[in-house]
């Protein structure tokens, strides 16, 4: 039973599996990405906000995901490649994985039954997002319109 988001492990975008218990005390925004998005650029923000906040214990996790409109179809490589040479992405990148349905990661199961979203608990489309306190309680859910830049007083706030 995943009682705190502590207790899962993910794949990183290099194949290497770690426990999310590594960002324990960590304010953490957690983003399901896709590199072929009309919210991509989106990355852009995020790295603002991780490069401008990370040495305060912030850390944005990146997930793609592909089960919206196939816009994310490259290998993980691929997809690192891109990010990194478009948008400069620094902050952790993670295998892809699906954030709805049946094969869909426990992760993204867990965030949902904590924070579901308007009328249901489903992820609607790419670069939802999670912010998650200290503690590792999911303070609050953005919906794929809301910029990064947007999010930063709610993230100052718990930093």
């Amino acid at each position: 039973m995943n009682n705190s988001i502590y207790d899962f492990s993910v794949k990183q975008i290099n194949g290497k599996e770690i426990h999310l218990s590594e960002f324990k005390g960590q304010v953490l925004l957690i983003v399901n990405t896709a590199s072929k998005c009309g919210f991509t650029p989106q990355f852009e923000g995020l790295e603002k906000l991780y490069i401008k906040h990370k040495d305060k214990g912030f850390a944005v996790l990146g997930f793609p995901c592909n089960q919206f409109k196939n816009q994310d179809p490259d290998t993980d490589e691929n997809i690192m490649s891109f990010c990194s040479l478009n948008y400069g992405v620094t902050f952790p990148m993670f295998s892809k994985i699906n954030v709805n349905g049946k094969s869909q990661h426990p992760l993204y199961k867990f965030l949902k039954e904590k924070k579901s979203g308007f009328l249901s608990g489903t992820i609607k489309w790419n670069f939802t997002k999670f912010l998650v306190d200290r503690e590792g309680n999911i303070i609050n859910r953005f919906g794929p319109s809301t910029e990064p830049a947007d999010i930063e007083k709610h993230i100052e706030n718990i930093l």
